[in-house]
């Protein structure tokens, strides 16, 4: 086991640049903004599309399971809901059982913009690949999904 570096150690070498979190988050923004350049309904934001895909996924969802598949947090999440069913995009009730639970649907509007988008977001992700070719591709993924292996969010 190698001890924690120190405030004397030699940093001469560390470029930020070259650090995995820099690079994730370069190609995040990249994944971003081409979401941005191919998604038609410019109101629909990322975020949106991946709740709208989630509950599609998990009809009646509560706000827990969403932000459970989403990974993104309970604020955020309570906002992209209330744009969605402003848009009348998502139904919000109270589950049947559980009066406290609130359950998110698909309204048929909802439905139909998740299968209108998919094309542009396979695209998407597509142009976000770039020029890797299938292996490599499946490598990213491979390392990607093995790098969540045990983390708290995924």
């Amino acid at each position: 086991m190698t001890n924690p570096p120190t405030a004397t150690a030699d940093h001469d070498g560390y470029r930020f640049s070259d650090q995995i979190g820099h690079l994730l988050r370069r190609v995040y923004q990249r994944h971003a903004a081409l979401f941005q350049h191919y998604i038609p309904d410019s109101q629909l934001t990322a975020a949106q599309f991946v709740v709208l895909c989630s509950v599609r996924d998990n009809s009646g969802s509560s706000l827990a399971d969403i932000v459970k598949a989403t990974v993104i947090d309970q604020a955020t999440i309570r906002g992209v809901v209330d744009r969605l069913k402003q848009r009348e995009l998502v139904q919000v009730d109270h589950d049947r059982i559980d009066r406290r639970k609130v359950v998110i649907s698909l309204t048929e509007a909802g439905q139909q913009l998740v299968r209108e988008m998919e094309p542009f977001a396979q695209q998407i992700t597509e142009s976000t690949y770039g020029r890797l070719n299938p292996a490599e591709r499946l490598a990213l993924d491979f390392l990607l999904k093995k790098m969540l292996e045990g983390s708290d969010s995924g």
